[in-house]
């Protein structure tokens, strides 16, 4: 289904001067006014509700080198509005079909003085704004370079926001809770190391970007359709508790080269009073083009295991050998150095996976640290690290592939780049090949420390550009990319669906580095997740992580019930089973919720959603009726109360409910679980306690 209505109307900038433009949204909550001050300035404000959650605000670009900038000097020399409304179908999604539906205001401007064009284009759906800047062909207007974008964002008071500094290299923190007011006193404690950062200012935010208001609003505040761009952060006058727009720059300290016709990414403004509406929200998906694949058949869901979780701990290790101080490839010879004894990546424990993972229902497995290079991969500034496609002497590639395809497992292929993206794009072809020829269907490709060339960002516009680039290349070979340490998703996946995970978070190899918040999880969905799906790597069971290295005293700060919830509540087609095979076998009951649980799914229901507090999400399996439901718990003990209506009336089913035991704690008692059996159908209503760092995980299948 899919209608268009479009309105034209040309208007005299004097008029538009004195009345401006509004804009509501489909249901009428939203309204948007635009209106240039008197100077020629662009500005926006929003309401939702007949109240302000975005104050006057303006609009517009700095140039480099130029002595005008787009930012004042403007008259209206057209505008256009349109309605959209339309249904389309994701590849693989919470949803089995999406609504696309807004109105649209575009505007155009002219700059009097250099009768420069500029086109300010808002989208307002029922949930939130769209806007972004588009330029359109003109003599006057062909190559320029972003100094600075200019768009602000004042909010109508100190509001409480859930937020990671700002940085140009990762966005691997912990979420501090604060009012904005606080941020700059919280802010050296919130940047804690990484081993590539670069933060540039001392209120300086991430989007995503959640916050309520005294009165009871959510907004979120985040970007769509980063392409051929610089990632923006959000940088905040706590003064007067405005956000600026702030982009990555280059080495140069450029921030965007632009060539005309060209546009910016969608800048997007979330609202609403039910904070499950910003969870359910497909708004950022909607703001990117549809899907440029033709044949998407080969795009799956993947749920896998991996030989990775102990080489985070430390219990293994990714190199072959400990003799080497130093690696060059061609030259280095393996054959005359001793191996050490703890090399994971071998063929012996690797079909140790394969098995476990083809006996208990997964789809792949994950091998790190399989190919040469290792020993010296990191911290050198060393452009020729890996090559992608050279075994190490334990690893036998086609042996692996033999054994995996016998057993009805495929090989997930693992490129750590060591953050030398031109060594990667070199060798991107023969790497992607070398994937086909082996039955390689999906990437896991890292990022890890300061980009080469050196002094660019890992978020910059031609960063950025390279990401696009590995996930197109992909296409021509049919490859499935999951990118780890690149920029944070902005709905590109509906572009490109082989794009089917990204890391670009802490995620839970942050737990065997000290641990994460108990209440992370809680987050997440509100910030992260808004712009794609994540590879979390949930399914840890044993949270003590001396008992896998006695020299690394981490604890996973979360319970086995929050664990199993997780694959739930942070929705992704891409789901591990990140802990050791072992660790599983000693809870084969809890176990089985993750063998149970689907990854794609035709209807979500956010049952119960508080950021930094809790979440409940259900949803109905693909092709199914069968429902999974995950409850993730923040710091405090609290009690869910749900109602199960979404279930088919006159049906009944069984639910299995797996439970936080009542002496757990994420701390003192994380492996304390219950597992009990219930007849129910949709008129029932459940109450379940989960502890801090904790939650519950439920299977619902239909009885015939």
């Amino acid at each position: 289904m899919k209608s268009v209505i479009l309105t034209l109307g040309l208007l005299f900038s004097v008029v538009c001067l004195t009345h401006g433009q509004d804009l509501k949204s489909p249901n009428g909550d939203l309204n948007m006014h635009f209106e240039l001050k008197k100077d020629g300035t662009p500005t926006y404000k929003l309401h939702y509700k007949n109240k302000a959650v975005v104050k006057t605000s303006a609009l517009g670009l700095e140039l480099k080198d130029d002595n005008k900038s787009l930012l004042d000097d403007f008259t209206i020399s057209k505008t256009e509005t349109a309605t959209f409304n339309e249904t389309w179908k994701p590849v693989w999604g919470e949803e089995e079909s999406i609504r696309n539906h807004y109105n649209e205001l575009a505007v155009t401007l002219t700059q009097k003085e250099t009768e420069r064009v500029m086109i300010v284009r808002f989208r307002l759906f029922d949930e939130g704004l769209g806007f972004r800047y588009e330029f359109p062909a003109q003599k006057n207007l062909v190559y320029f370079t972003i100094k600075e974008e200019r768009s602000e964002f004042a909010m109508t008071g100190d509001h409480t926001a859930f937020w990671i500094p700002g940085d140009y290299d990762t966005q691997e923190y912990d979420y501090t809770e604060s009012k904005l007011s606080e941020i700059r006193g919280f802010y050296e404690g919130a940047v804690t190391e990484n081993l590539s950062q670069t933060s540039f200012s001392p209120t300086g935010v991430q989007t995503s970007l959640i916050m309520k208001t005294d009165d009871g609003l959510y907004l979120n505040l985040h970007e769509a359709a980063l392409i051929n761009y610089s990632c923006m952060h959000l940088n905040l006058d706590d003064k007067n508790m405005v956000f600026q727009s702030w982009l990555t720059p280059d080495a140069n300290g450029d921030k965007g080269y632009m060539q005309a016709p060209a546009k910016s990414p969608w800048r997007t403004i979330m609202v609403s009073d039910d904070t499950r509406d910003i969870l359910a929200s497909k708004m950022t998906l909607n703001l990117n083009d549809p899907c440029a694949i033709e044949d998407t058949s080969w795009i799956k869901p993947v749920k896998y295991i991996g030989v990775w979780w102990e080489m985070i701990t430390g219990k293994g290790a990714w190199q072959y050998t400990d003799e080497l101080p130093a690696v060059q490839l061609g030259v280095t010879d393996y054959s005359k150095v001793t191996p050490n004894k703890t090399h994971s990546a071998n063929n012996t424990k690797v079909k140790r996976y394969i098995d476990f993972a083809s006996e208990h229902g997964f789809d792949a497995v994950l091998v790190e640290g399989w190919n040469v290079g290792w020993e010296d991969w990191f911290g050198h500034s060393k452009d020729y690290v890996f090559d992608f496609v050279t075994p190490y002497p334990d690893f036998n590639v086609e042996e692996i592939h033999a054994y995996a395809k016998s057993k009805g497992i495929e090989m997930m292929m693992h490129h750590e780049t060591s953050a030398s993206v031109r060594n990667y794009e070199r060798h991107m072809d023969e790497a992607y090949q070398f994937m086909n020829d082996h039955g390689y269907k999906s990437v896991k490709s890292g990022y890890v420390g300061d980009i080469l060339p050196r002094g660019e960002n890992h978020y910059n516009q031609w960063i950025v550009n390279h990401y696009q680039y590995a996930i197109e290349k992909a296409v021509d070979y049919k490859i499935m990319v999951n990118a780890h340490e690149a920029v944070r998703p902005t709905g590109i996946c509906r572009t490109y669906p082989n794009l089917i995970g990204n890391e670009s978070a802490r995620g839970t190899e942050y737990q065997s580095f000290g641990g994460s918040k108990p209440n992370h999880v809680t987050v997440l969905p509100f910030t992260r997740l808004i712009g794609g799906p994540m590879d979390y790597t949930p399914g840890i069971f044993e949270m003590d992580i001396s008992k896998l290295n006695p020299e690394n005293n981490s604890h996973v700060n979360s319970t086995i019930a929050n664990q199993l919830a997780l694959y739930v509540t942070m929705y992704s087609p891409l789901q591990m089973a990140a802990d050791l095979p072992e660790h599983y076998e000693q809870f084969m009951d809890a176990f089985q919720f993750i063998k149970d649980v689907a990854i794609d799914w035709d209807e979500s229901k956010y049952l119960e959603a508080e950021p930094g507090h809790y979440i409940t999400v259900a949803r109905k399996e693909k092709g199914s009726n069968n429902w999974f439901v995950g409850n993730v718990n923040g710091n405090d003990t609290r009690t869910s109360n749900i109602s199960l209506d979404f279930l088919e009336k006159g049906k009944k089913y069984e639910a299995i409910i797996y439970a936080d035991a009542k002496d757990a704690h994420y701390r003192t008692n994380p492996q304390a679980y219950t597992i009990n059996k219930k007849k129910v159908t949709s008129k029932t209503k459940l109450s379940q306690v989960s502890v801090p760092g904790g939650g519950y995980a439920i299977s619902i299948k239909e009885v015939k």
